[in-house]
């Protein structure tokens, strides 16, 4: 920032309390990284290698040690500007010298409404009421929590489950893991202790068929007739199985599960955390569907504030928010205490005008023609290579058998690229503004890589 901030507050002492000094104070950063931090998904007993970043602007991160790596991920999906963006820099500066943070609870802001408004300008228009939640699996949380609170507002007191698919992913909070693929997902170690969820096979469906399988549609009809008296509402991704196994499967499945839900007064939860703003080729995978199939709530995140900041919403129908409002509580009973972060709220408004003046929809469908030319290439390495698939800004090489993170991390560093692995899946999903050359860079070194695995 440019500006001098105008100090109203006595300067306070930066010195740390002799007993309260860090004990590993003659720790490199690396060092005290290693012994202190946890990583996601990693142990703090033997940890998986870091790369210290000093910078990241546009689509390249600059690492402490000089080198630079075209980014694949935008930051597991969010940052589909860049980094850097000055229009973005410029709506958190401006919000971070007028208010960075309220509390939401009887206050309310101009950011919060903006974003509102500019959020029901893209949604399906019968999704009109916003929860702004912390994080992606918060707003799954929030999501389930309403969708029970709607069945027991309506005195349907035993309709308290949830029905999904498995290889789904919902994030990482205790209800958001209990919809999450039970056996080969990322909680399995939770095991018994979850709450017992109903699941259903993973969509089977191409995503290009014509019609709707035989074996998905029995499967749906069957789990309706034996589990629908007892189910609040089904939660799944639209179209794309992110982080479960990175599947594709047609909205023809949507179509069927739309008819299912509203015939048996099951809620129909869509989690577009991943998908939404862009990524497979739709603003919202919810487009894919046939005109009028939408879902009764829907949960936004990741691309929301253009990887700034962490946000995310909840956002239902009018019936789903008159009915709770209308019941027993009065009210809906969740309400964290970074809700509605004007900071945020400001960001993800920029972000999202940004993303719909800037062409996106060219960006993308070039990204895809790109993605579907380059890495075709590495299905001709087919002992190690199981499938390659592209849909939008989303390409995946699926492996034979999971991938050895720490050695196929390294190789992808010292080619000039970031790419994260996991399980058996080598993807990407790069930032909007990507040029060719460096998405060239990205798919080249896939194909590398993977060859070394044939």
């Amino acid at each position: 920032m440019n500006r001098i901030i105008p100090r109203i507050f006595p300067r306070v002492s930066g010195t740390i309390h002799p007993q309260r000094r860090f004990k590993s104070t003659d720790l490199t950063p690396a060092e005290f990284d290693r012994r202190h931090l946890w990583h996601p998904y990693t142990s703090l007993t033997n940890p998986l290698p870091v790369f210290e970043v000093a910078s990241a602007n546009g689509c390249k991160i600059k690492l402490a040690d000089g080198r630079t790596l075209v980014d694949g991920m935008s930051s597991w999906w969010c940052a589909v500007h860049g980094y850097g963006h000055p229009v973005l820099l410029e709506a958190m500066e401006k919000q971070m010298l007028q208010m960075p943070h309220i509390m939401f609870g009887g206050l309310t802001h101009a950011p919060a409404v903006s974003l509102g408004k500019t959020l029901l300008s893209l949604l399906p228009k019968d999704l009109e009421c916003v929860f702004y939640a912390d994080s992606g699996s918060v707003s799954v949380e929030v999501a389930l929590k309403m969708a029970v609170q709607y069945q027991a507002a309506l005195g349907n007191t035993d309709k308290t489950n949830i029905m999904t698919v498995k290889s789904g992913y919902h994030g990482d909070t205790w209800n958001a893991m209990s919809v999450c693929d039970p056996v080969n997902g990322m909680h399995s170690v939770f095991g018994s202790s979850l709450p017992s969820r109903v699941f259903l096979p993973p969509p089977k469906t191409a995503f290009d068929a014509a019609q709707l399988c035989e074996e998905d549609a029995q499967a749906l009809e069957q789990a309706f007739e034996k589990y629908a008296k007892t189910c609040a509402a089904f939660i799944i991704e639209p179209v794309v199985q992110g982080a479960g196994g990175m599947t594709f499967y047609s909205p023809l499945y949507l179509n069927k599960l739309r008819e299912l839900c509203s015939a048996s007064n099951v809620l129909l939860i869509f989690d577009e955390i991943a998908t939404g703003f862009g990524r497979t080729g739709k603003l919202f995978a919810t487009e894919w569907c046939a005109p009028g199939v939408t879902p009764d709530i829907i949960t936004i995140g990741k691309a929301l504030t253009g990887g700034t900041m962490t946000l995310a919403a909840t956002v239902a129908t009018r019936d789903v928010a008159t009915v709770v409002s209308d019941g027993e509580a009065g009210c809906f009973m969740h309400g964290p205490t970074f809700m509605g972060n004007p900071l945020a709220c400001a960001v993800a408004d920029a972000s999202c005008k940004l993303l719909i003046q800037s062409g996106w929809q060219e960006k993308v469908a070039r990204i895809e023609g790109q993605l579907k030319r380059e890495l075709v290439a590495a299905k001709q390495f087919s002992n190690a290579v199981q499938d390659v698939r592209v849909l939008g800004a989303i390409g995946v090489v699926e492996m034979r058998h999971p991938v050895r993170m720490k050695d196929i991390q390294r190789q992808f560093v010292d080619l000039g690229v970031w790419v994260r692995p996991f399980g058996k899946l080598v993807y990407i999903m790069p930032p909007f503004i990507i040029s060719e050359a460096e998405l060239t860079q990205l798919t080249s070194a896939i194909v590398e890589v993977v060859s070394r695995l044939d």
